[in-house]
This record gives C-alpha cells, sequence and structure tokens, in this order.
C-alpha cells in the first residue's frame, strides 16, 4: 500500500468543469440509443450528435491552454507579486543540461520551477535534491512521460500522477503542488485526478517550442514577445533540442532571455511563491 503524502494547500479549485462535461456526454449518449431505439431512422442523427461530442472533447484535451477540462493555470494569479514571472523547465532532471542550467540561474539570481518526471527524479536523485537546495520548485510531469497520458483511462492517469508524487517526495521530501501534463495534452480524467490529490494544473502563457526548434534566436524571440508582469514561460532542460554547434538550446537561450527578463523589471519566482497568498476551497 502506498503511504499518505501531506496534503499541499495552494490554489483555490473551481467545480469540476470535465466532470459536468463527462455528465453530459453520458447524458447525449444515451439520449441517442434512446432515440435510435424508438425510430431507428433517426441513427444517423444520433451517430452525428455522438461524433461531434467525441471531437469536441478531443479537441478540448489537445488545447494546453484551454479551460473546457478544468481549472488550467496559463498566468500567475492576480495576487502574485507585482514585477513576476514564472520561469517552467520541463522533463528534467537530465545530467548532461540541468547542472549548466542551474549555475545560468545562480548567476542572475532566478528562480525556476522544474516540472520533473518522476523515473528521472529517482535516476538523477542528487541533482534533484540540487535544484530543490538552490531554492527552486520541484513539480510534478507524471512518472513516465507517456506519449499516450492523454489516451489513458482514470485508473492509469492517477497511477501515473501518484507514482510521480511519490518519486519525488522520496527523493526530496517535497510535496509536488502543481502538475502539467506531458506535452499539455489532457482528457476529461484528468481534473479529477488532480483535484483528489489537490494537484493544481499548469500550462504556460507562451512556449518556444524548444524541443524541436534548434535556433536559439527563434525561441527567445518568441518566449519575449510582449513579455509581461505574471507570464508563465516553458522552457526544456530534457529532450532539448540541440543547436547546430551540439549544444541543449535551453542553455543558448537562458542567458538573454533572463537578461532580457531583469532590462524589464521583472523578477523570476516560483509558481509556489506566486501562489503562496492563495488557498484552496
Amino acid at each position: 500500500m502506498r503511504a499518505s503524502l501531506p496534503v499541499p494547500d495552494v490554489l483555490a479549485r473551481v467545480p469540476w468543469r470535465s466532470r459536468a462535461l463527462v455528465r453530459a456526454s453520458i447524458a447525449l449518449h444515451a439520449a441517442a440509443a434512446a432515440s435510435v431505439l424508438v425510430r431507428p431512422s433517426s441513427w444517423p442523427w444520433a451517430l452525428g450528435a455522438v461524433l461531434s461530442d467525441h471531437l469536441f472533447i478531443s479537441a478540448a484535451g489537445l488545447l494546453p491552454r484551454s479551460q473546457l477540462l478544468g481549472a488550467n493555470l496559463t498566468r500567475l494569479p492576480v495576487s502574485a507579486a507585482a514585477h513576476s514571472v514564472a520561469l517552467t523547465i520541463d522533463d528534467g532532471p537530465d545530467p548532461e543540461v540541468t547542472p549548466h542550467v542551474l549555475a545560468l540561474l545562480e548567476r542572475q539570481r532566478a528562480r525556476a520551477t522544474f516540472f520533473c518526471i518522476g523515473t528521472r527524479v529517482r535516476q538523477h536523485a542528487a541533482l534533484a535534491r540540487e535544484i530543490v537546495a538552490r531554492g527552486h520548485a520541484i513539480e510534478n510531469h507524471s512518472e513516465r512521460h507517456l506519449h499516450r497520458f492523454s489516451l489513458l483511462g482514470p485508473r492509469a492517469m492517477a497511477d501515473e500522477v501518484s507514482r510521480a508524487q511519490e518519486s519525488i517526495h522520496a527523493v526530496t521530501g517535497e510535496v509536488a503542488q502543481f502538475f502539467r501534463a506531458p506535452a499539455g495534452l489532457r482528457n476529461p480524467f484528468l481534473e479529477g485526478v488532480l483535484a483528489q490529490r489537490r494537484l493544481a494544473l499548469v500550462s504556460w502563457t507562451r512556449r518556444g517550442y524548444d524541443t524541436i526548434n534548434r535556433n536559439p534566436a527563434r525561441i527567445l524571440a518568441r518566449l519575449t514577445h510582449t513579455l509581461a508582469a505574471r507570464d508563465i514561460l516553458l522552457l526544456h532542460d530534457g529532450h532539448a533540442a540541440r543547436s547546430a554547434g551540439g549544444t541543449a538550446v535551453i542553455l543558448g537561450v537562458l542567458p538573454p532571455l533572463l537578461e532580457t527578463i531583469a532590462a524589464a523589471g521583472l523578477q523570476c519566482v516560483t509558481l509556489r511563491s506566486a501562489c503562496a497568498g492563495m488557498q484552496r476551497a
């Protein structure tokens, strides 16, 4: 039996929108079936309604910043300290890249939120503890970062989230308070899974596509375009694309990005710090 973890308390949660969506979907399926039973000739309309429902739910899950499947933090809350932005770094820790990322952050006295994969946290335990020791936060990015995460049922999805939660706690002693879905993709089951574990879903304001874009200048331009207070920026230390010189692009993007943030009078803070004043319902 898995040990019970402490319950974090950082962000007010609205009622489950996804639960209402699932109930509406079930009701539509039942109505379509009843319609066909009563009037068999209505099957084209019933089938069309069911297919439209599936397309709508699928589209909602394919939009990482969508609020249709539940509360989703795309910017820092209005209660966050003025002039704050959140730099979030996904898919690590990576023993080749993360130490350099930590050094660059240290030079600018910037704090970041690392959305880490549970298996990597256990594999690189010392590095995970170093992230926390340097004043950064580690949050939940699932246990294995499955490409089919958004296709999982509620039990399998809950297992991925819970195992990552346990991995982070076992290695660092920290309890993750935020969750980011692999690639930002999800389905209606995730909201309930996160609500039961008191985790807040986070996406981003903008990202640089640095897992596929090998040009640091283009990534920087995407991240800094209309940069403003309360933005949540996304980069990767794990699965990072390599520049023409073979270096992880985050290492070329991070120095000018941090300089641009500082020049704009903004400060990099962790999500925990930005949301510390908010309470859950």
